[in-house]
C-alpha cells in the first residue's frame, strides 16, 4: 500500500500509553480522507529490547564487549539465565495478560533481584494498603529498572524509559553537540530502533514521514531516525512537529537540521500538515504552506501563509488510535503513592476539553505562544461523543484531559452530561485551583468518574502566588483541596522553587504550607520543579520587571528557549533541591510529618514563620455558602419515596413526612413537613423530565415557595436540607 503520511512517536515516552499527538493528527486526516499511518516506536523498542531473544542478544553484546563492570552489572550478567526466562512472562504480566503471574512475583523466588530492589525494606509499610496485583506490578517494574541500570553501564549510556538521550535536546542552543553524536555509530538502541523503522517504511511505503516530538528525550532518535530514511529512501520527504519544536525551534537558522528534515512545522499540526501534503503531491505552491520551516538557497525559510486558515476545535475529527496495538503497552508502578502512579499505570485515551489556557496570565508560562494564547473550548456534548467513539474504538473507558487547565464550568457541564448518558467512565484532568470547586462541583465531578486532578499550587507563599499572577492564594488552594478530597477526589500539586526573587524564607515557609496540607490529607501527590526561564514567557521577555539578569542574550542557532539567568539577589536555589524533593517523597506515602524541616537540608536554614495550624485553621474558618440564582442543580439520588404521618407536640398534631432515598450503599430518611416532603417529591420529578436533567437554583427557590408558602434558604440550610445536599442534591 502507499501510504501518505506515516506519522511516529520516536522513543521514548511512555509506556503505558500512546502520546496523543499522532492520534490527533490521525483523526483530523480521517475527515479529508487523506491515508495515514501511525506507529509508537518507544514502545515497540522497548518490546523487542525486553523479551527472550532481546535479552540473549543485549547479554551476548555485554560479554562481547565487557569491560569493567560495576558491581551492580556483574550481578545481573551472573543471574542471564534467570532474567532471559523470566522476562516475557513479567512483560505478559505488565500487559495485563497474565495476572496470575502476581502470586509468583510476590511471593516466590521467582524474579532476580539487583539493586533496585533494595528499597524494598523502606516501602514495606505501602504493601499493607496496597493491592496485591498493584504489590507484583512494583516488583516487576522494579526487575524492569535493574535492567535498565544495566543497559546505562554497558550498552547506552544515555537511555531511560521515557527520557532518551534527554541531555542532547535540554537547552540544545547550538546544534554541535547532537550533530556531532549523529555522526558517530549508531548506539545498540539505534540499531534496534532503525530496524523497526525499516519495517515500519517496508510495510506503509510513505510519501511523508512524520516524527512527532513532544519532549527534548524524543530529539536523538527523530534525528537518528531521519538520518536513515535520508541515506536508504531519500525520496521520502520528512517533517517533525510537535511539542518541543513548538516551544524551542521557533528560531531556528542552523541550515544542518535540514540535512535530516525537509520541513518543520509548528504549533497545531492540522492545517500545516494538509498544506504540506498538498505541496508534496503538487497541488499548490510553496508559498500557500502555513507554519512551516525549510531550507532555501542553503537558507532557512519560514512560511506562514497567512490566508489558510487554523481549524476550529469542532473540525478536527475524533482522536483515532487505529494502527496502534494498545493491547502491547505496559503499565508499571514506579512509585506506590496512588496518584502519582497515574502517569506510569494504565491505559488512558487522551482527550482535550478546551485548546489554550482560559488564565493564560501565569507569568512564568509560554503564554505569548498560540498552544496557551488560543484559548477555545469545545462543547461539552462533542467532547462527551468523542468519549463514547473512543470507548468503543479502543475497549477502554479511561481518559485523561490533557488540557494546559480544564474550565471549571465546562467540567460541570461534561460531568452533566455524562451523567445523563449513563456512561461508566474515568477520567483526570489538570486544573488551576478556583474557588468554583465547591465541595458540591467537586461531589458533582466525582459522580461522573472524576478520580484526580493536577494543578499549580507552584510557590505556596502569596506574595509570589501574585507575583506569578496565579490568581489564587494558599487559603483558596487548601480548600478547594479539602473539597476534592471530601469527594473522594485525588489531587496532585506542582510545585516551584527558585522563582525570581523568592528567599530562602519563602522556600522554607513554601515547605512548610506543603506539608501541613499533606499532613492533614487534603493533598495527596506532589512534584518539586526547579524555575526555569522561558523565553516565551512575562519573565523571559521582560526579565528587568522580575528582578533577574538574562545570561541568554544572543539567540543560538538551533533551540531557543531557557534562558540562562541570575536572580539579582543571589540566591542560590540549587541547594534546596535535594531537600525539597527528599521531604515531598516521604509526605506523598504518610512519613515523617513531625521531623523538624531542619532535618532535610545539610545546611543551615531559617525557621518557618507559619504558625504549625495554619491550614487547619484556614479550613475550620469557612465562609457560609452563598449560592447564585443562575447557579444548576443536580440531583444524584434514587427516586424518593414519601411516607405521611402525623406528630404531636404540646397536645398538637402536624402534618409530617419521611423522604427516604436509596444508595448504593446506605439509606437516607428525612423527616419534613408535610409541604417541604411533597415539593421534594414535585421537584424530582421537574428535574427528571427537564432536558438537561438540571433546574436553575432560582426555579428550585420559587417552585418550594409558591409550593410551601414558606421561605427557602431557612430549609435549604436547615439539617434536613444539608443531609439532602450530603446525599447528592448539588447546587453547581
Amino acid at each position: 500500500m502507499e501510504t501518505q503520511i506515516l506519522l511516529i512517536t520516536p522513543p521514548f515516552t511512555q509506556l503505558n500509553t500512546p502520546y496523543p499527538g499522532t492520534v490527533y493528527l490521525k483523526g483530523f486526516l480521517n475527515t479529508k480522507n487523506t491515508s495515514s499511518y501511525q506507529a509508537d516506536l518507544g514502545i515497540e523498542v522497548i518490546l523487542q529490547l525486553f523479551s527472550k531473544k532481546g535479552l540473549q542478544d543485549l547479554f551476548s553484546f555485554i560479554e562481547q564487549n565487557q569491560g569493567d563492570l560495576g558491581e551492580n552489572a556483574r550481578r545481573i550478567v551472573a543471574l542471564k539465565d534467570d532474567y532471559i526466562q523470566s522476562v516475557d512472562a513479567v512483560i505478559s504480566f505488565l500487559q495485563g495478560k497474565n495476572p496470575t503471574l502476581a502470586n509468583a512475583i510476590v511471593h516466590d523466588d521467582y524474579l532476580p533481584q539487583a539493586s533496585r530492589f533494595s528499597q524494598l525494606d523502606e516501602l514495606d509499610w505501602a504493601f499493607g494498603s496496597m493491592g496485591f496485583q498493584d504489590k507484583a506490578k512494583h516488583y516487576a517494574t522494579l526487575y524492569l529498572e535493574d535492567l535498565s541500570d544495566l543497559i546505562i553501564e554497558t550498552v547506552d549510556e544515555n537511555f531511560g524509559f521515557s527520557r532518551y538521550a534527554e541531555r542532547l535536546g535540554r537547552s540544545a542552543n547550538s546544534f554541535d553537540e547532537l550533530y556531532q553524536k549523529l555522526h558517530e555509530e549508531p548506539t545498540y538502541i539505534d540499531q534496534i530502533t532503525l530496524q523497526l523503522l525499516e519495517r515500519l517504511i517496508q510495510k506503509t511505503n510513505p510519501k511523508i514521514v512524520g516524527f512527532s516530538v513532544p519532549f527534548p528525550g524524543n530529539l536523538y532518535s527523530a534525528f537518528r531516525s531521519a538520518q536513515y530514511i535520508k541515506q536508504q529512501h531519500p525520496h521520502i520527504k520528512i517533517v517533525m512537529g510537535g511539542g518541543f519544536p513548538n516551544t524551542e525551534l521557533r528560531s531556528v537558522s542552523d541550515v544542518r537540521v535540514f540535512e535530516f528534515f525537509d520541513f518543520i512545522n509548528l504549533d497545531d499540526g492540522e492545517a500545516p500538515t494538509e498544506q504540506l501534503i498538498k505541496f508534496v503531491n503538487n497541488e499548490i505552491d510553496q508559498s500557500e504552506l502555513k507554519r512551516t520551516f525549510l531550507l532555501e538557497n542553503n537558507e532557512v525559510k519560514y512560511i506562514n501563509n497567512p490566508f489558510i486558515k487554523d481549524y476550529k476545535q469542532n473540525e478536527v475529527g475524533c482522536p483515532d488510535y487505529t494502527d496502534i496495538d494498545l493491547n502491547q503497552y505496559i503499565s508499571v508502578i514506579e512509585v506506590v503513592n496512588p496518584m502519582h502512579r497515574l502517569w506510569s499505570d494504565g491505559r488512558w485515551n487522551k482527550l482535550t476539553m478546551a485548546h489554550g489556557c482560559y488564565w493564560g496570565k501565569c507569568t512564568f508560562c509560554d503564554i505569548s505562544l498560540d498552544y496557551i494564547k488560543v484559548y477555545e473550548p469545545i462543547a461539552a456534548k462533542e467532547i462527551v461523543d468523542r468519549m463514547e467513539q473512543l470507548i468503543a474504538s479502543t475497549g477502554t473507558s479511561g481518559f485523561h484531559f490533557v488540557d494546559e487547565a480544564a474550565p471549571p464550568a465546562l467540567m460541570r457541564e461534561v460531568a452533566i452530561e455524562i451523567i445523563k448518558r449513563k456512561l461508566t467512565v474515568s477520567w483526570w484532568t489538570n486544573i488551576r485551583f478556583e474557588k468554583s470547586f465547591t465541595l458540591d462541583l467537586c461531589r458533582l465531578l466525582k459522580a461522573s468518574g472524576c478520580i484526580a486532578v493536577s494543578g499549580g499550587l507552584e510557590v505556596a507563599s502569596d506574595r509570589l502566588l501574585q507575583l506569578i499572577d496565579k490568581g489564587v492564594t494558599v487559603e483558596q488552594v487548601a480548600r478547594v483541596n479539602r473539597n476534592f478530597t471530601e469527594a473522594g477526589i485525588m489531587v496532585h500539586a506542582y510545585l516551584m522553587y527558585g522563582f525570581p526573587t523568592q528567599t530562602a524564607q519563602e522556600t522554607i515557609d513554601s515547605l512548610e504550607m506543603v506539608r501541613q496540607m499533606f499532613e492533614v490529607g487534603i493533598m495527596q501527590s506532589g512534584f518539586w520543579h526547579q524555575f526555569a526561564m522561558t523565553a516565551h514567557s512575562p519573565v523571559g521577555l521582560n526579565p528587568e520587571a522580575f528582578n533577574v539578569i538574562n545570561h541568554s542574550t544572543n539567540l543560538g542557532t538551533f533551540a531557543n528557549n531557557d534562558m540562562v539567568h541570575e536572580d539579582k539577589s543571589g540566591a542560590n536555589h540549587d541547594k534546596f533541591s535535594f531537600g525539597l524533593k527528599k521531604s515531598l517523597f516521604n509526605y506523598m506515602h504518610g512519613l515523617c510529618f513531625d521531623f523538624p524541616l531542619q532535618e532535610w537540608f545539610d545546611f543551615k536554614i531559617p525557621r518557618t514563620k507559619v504558625a504549625p495550624d495554619y491550614i487547619v485553621s484556614v479550613l475550620e474558618n469557612e465562609a457560609f455558602p452563598i449560592f447564585k440564582s443562575n447557579q444548576k442543580v443536580v440531583w444524584l439520588g434514587t427516586k424518593p419515596m414519601l411516607e405521611h404521618f402525623t406528630k404531636s407536640k404540646k397536645g398538637r398534631m402536624f402534618e409530617k413526612a419521611r423522604i427516604s432515598v436509596h444508595s448504593k450503599n446506605d439509606l437516607l430518611q428525612v423527616e419534613v413537613d408535610k409541604e417541604a416532603g411533597e415539593w421534594f417529591v414535585q421537584f424530582y420529578n421537574d428535574l427528571k423530565v427537564s432536558p438537561k436533567g438540571t433546574l436553575s437554583f432560582q426555579q428550585m427557590k420559587t417552585s418550594f415557595e409558591e409550593q410551601t408558602n414558606e421561605d427557602f434558604e431557612p430549609f435549604i440550610f436547615s439539617k434536613q436540607g444539608e443531609q439532602l445536599r450530603d446525599f447528592g442534591l448539588l447546587i453547581v
